[in-house]
């Protein structure tokens, strides 16, 4: 099974107040473990970065303003994340929001929300009452989110890969190790079937046995449960 983890960051709130995407990030999982792949991609908003967005991202109108327009990479984003494989975002009613303005003013196909699994909804429901934001779900598990001192896409969205494997039970003992192998071992072990003997196997009972064991059976007289069964 493939998912794609995303982020993305944002210049505010609502696309419909002219709010836009400045950044994605996506990490691809094969099988819930990570293949390596990933997707990042810094967008020129086309508009003034808000003070308080470039507080929270760090990404300035300067820093911004060489970087393709949304336009520009939303096939490359949907080439990446491919026709159905599921999305895991933290919060998703939020990004997908912005991800299908950006798609819809781009002329490109919409994403339906069926195929988003919001990891904020998983968490309520596994610890109902608790924090589920993505910094205390890494402290809950143990996930160092030291580099987190701005919000990024693509490191959200590393961290993001890791809560989620702790939130559908816990990374496996074969976690990283390489997907191929493994599921080439598991297709020849579910394609191996049982036969029946052409033969049957010869007996190992010696003749010398056979003859101590009636002996042996013989002694015990007639509630002997060989003799009852025989």
């Amino acid at each position: 099974m493939r998912e794609i983890v995303l982020d993305t960051e944002t210049t505010g709130f609502e696309p419909a107040e002219g709010h836009r995407i400045v950044e994605i990030g996506a990490i691809e999982l094969l099988n819930h473990m990570p293949t390596g792949r990933t997707y990042h991609q810094y967008i020129n908003p086309e508009r003034a970065m808000p003070k308080e967005a470039f507080e929270v991202h760090g990404l300035g109108d300067d820093f911004l303003r060489d970087k393709p327009l949304f336009a520009q990479v939303g096939q490359a984003f949907l080439d990446f994340i491919g026709a159905d494989s599921r999305l895991v975002i933290h919060n998703a009613g939020f990004d997908m929001k912005f991800l299908n303005a950006e798609l819809g003013w781009a002329n490109l196909p919409a994403l339906p929300m069926e195929r988003a699994l919001d990891t904020v909804a998983v968490a309520r429901r596994k610890f109902p009452g608790s924090p589920a934001s993505l910094d205390a779900l890494c402290r809950r598990f143990g996930i160092d989110n030291s580099a987190r001192e701005k919000h990024g896409a693509l490191l959200d969205s590393e961290l993001l890969a890791e809560v989620y494997l702790e939130l559908i039970g816990g990374r496996q003992p074969d976690f990283g190790l390489s997907t191929d192998a493994s599921t080439q071992q598991s297709a020849e072990s579910t394609a191996w079937r049982p036969t029946p003997r052409t033969s049957p196997l010869p007996p190992r009972i010696t003749e010398a046995e056979e003859v101590a064991h009636a002996a042996f059976v013989e002694g015990l007289g007639d509630v002997a449960i060989w003799k009852r069964f025989a």
